[in-house]
């Protein structure tokens, strides 16, 4: 008897499937930004604007206004025994709220956290710091997303 259910268990369990799909982004857009108005760090709302803009370009009636508010905070992370600084931290921090003419959100905050390690060579550690804060807005732009179509789906 177990030799019979035993192969057709398997069997069962190898061609049902669970349902499981995977979605696709672009799928969920069902809104168009309008307009995006940032203040805070220039370089930062550059590349969140920048992100933002490419990934949600579509023409829905939904047109959203998304006001995003950045602050970056950069502080030392690490000294050595020489109280020579070795490593900062930047943490960026972003306030976003969206408005529209059909609905309102309450506001949410988006944090990114890094750090990095100070060069011997002064322009090497304003490149690391650089790269950093770029990888950093680009992280938080994909959460900006996330976001996004999680709140406004749900409406």
């Amino acid at each position: 008897m177990k030799k019979i259910i035993f192969p057709i268990l398997i069997f069962l369990l190898i061609t049902t499937g669970c349902g499981f799909k995977v979605f696709n982004q672009s799928d969920l857009i069902n809104f168009s930004i309008e307009e995006i108005k940032t203040t805070g760090d220039n370089k930062i709302n550059y590349y969140l604007k920048n992100k933002i803009n490419s990934s949600i370009n579509s023409d829905y009636k939904k047109k959203v206004t998304l006001i995003i508010e950045t602050k970056k905070n950069k502080t030392i992370k690490e000294k050595n025994i020489k109280n020579e600084i070795t490593k900062y931290q930047i943490s960026i921090n972003a306030s976003i709220q969206i408005e529209s003419t059909e609905f309102s959100m309450k506001p949410f905050i988006i944090r990114e956290n890094g750090d990095y390690n100070v060069s011997t060579q002064h322009s090497q550690s304003i490149n690391s710091e650089k790269k950093l804060i770029r990888q950093l807005s680009n992280n938080l732009s994909d959460k900006i997303i996330e976001e996004l179509l999680f709140r406004l789906n749900d409406i």
